[in-house]
C-alpha cells in the first residue's frame, strides 16, 4: 500500500514538473492566455467566486424576505423564509470570511506586511 502511495507521488510530481517550469516564463504575445503570477491568478478566480457567493446570498435574503412577507399567516411560509433567511445570512458571512481569508493570504505570502 504505502509503494503504491509513493508511485502516485512521483507519477504526480513528473506529470506536474513542466507545468512549473513553464509557469515561470512569459507567455508570448498574442496567446490570450492570462498573464501573471499564479498567485494573482489564484485571487482573482477567488474573489470572482466570493462575489458570485455574496451576490447569491442577497438574491436569497430577498427572496426569503419575499417568501416570510407573502406568508399571511400559514406557519410553514413563515418557517421556509425565517430557515431562507438564515440560510442567506449564513452565506454573506462566509463570503465576507472569504475574503478576509484571501486577503490575509495575500499578504503573507507576498513578503510586503509585517502585520501577519
Amino acid at each position: 500500500m504505502n509503494i503504491k502511495k509513493i508511485a502516485y507521488g512521483v507519477a504526480s510530481v513528473i506529470i506536474a514538473a513542466p507545468a512549473i517550469a513553464l509557469a515561470q516564463f512569459e507567455l508570448p504575445a498574442g496567446t490570450n492566455l492570462p498573464s501573471g503570477s499564479i498567485l494573482n491568478i489564484v485571487t482573482s478566480t477567488m474573489n470572482w467566486l466570493l462575489v458570485m457567493v455574496g451576490i447569491l446570498g442577497v438574491v436569497g435574503f430577498v427572496i426569503a424576505g419575499i417568501i416570510y412577507l407573502t406568508a399571511a399567516g400559514d406557519e410553514d411560509q413563515i418557517a421556509k423564509g425565517k430557515k431562507t433567511m438564515i440560510a442567506s445570512i449564513t452565506g454573506v458571512i462566509v463570503a465576507l470570511i472569504g475574503v478576509v481569508f484571501i486577503q490575509a493570504v495575500k499578504s503573507m505570502l507576498g513578503g510586503n506586511s509585517k502585520t501577519f
